[in-house]
């Protein structure tokens, strides 16, 4: 190999280093029957981050976590409302101690979110687009 090849390969391999990791589109989900189509952002911070619990028609939402410390769930929460998880840790530290409010479910795997919004009427989780299969419902896309 010369070594002018050699410093392409090189430079093709810290160039692929440095581009940032390709992210998965997130989607929040409910149930196919739930008769909940869309919903806004707003909509979704607030079911989230316990402003309220009611979907626009009235029904109880029911939100459900990805585990503590995901990825995901990281990802999640800083495309929602641009917090990390020290900051989303510390708003709900403060909303359990007054009393306010009560943070979502967390469930321990995505397949736990699954079950989760599939068996709980009102039940609200994000999951990665790919595992959206036809028993759900995507009322919201957050694109990385």
């Amino acid at each position: 190999m010369t070594p002018i090849l050699r410093l392409l390969l090189k430079c093709l391999a810290l160039f692929c280093l440095m581009q940032p990791l390709a992210r998965a589109e997130l989607v929040v989900v409910v149930d196919a029957r739930s008769p909940v189509t869309h919903l806004s952002q707003t909509e979704v911070v607030n079911i989230f981050m316990g402003r309220y619990r009611q979907f626009p028609g009235g029904d109880t939402a029911y939100p459900v976590d990805q585990p503590k410390g995901s990825e995901m769930r990281a990802d999640f929460y800083q495309r929602l409302v641009e917090k990390s998880p020290s900051e989303i840790n510390a708003y709900w530290a403060r909303l359990h101690f007054s009393g306010a409010a009560r943070p979502p479910a967390s469930a321990d795997d995505v397949g736990e979110v699954l079950s989760y919004v599939l068996r709980t009427r009102g039940g609200i989780g994000y999951i990665e687009r790919n595992k959206a299969d036809s028993r759900f419902r995507v009322v919201l896309s957050l694109s990385p």
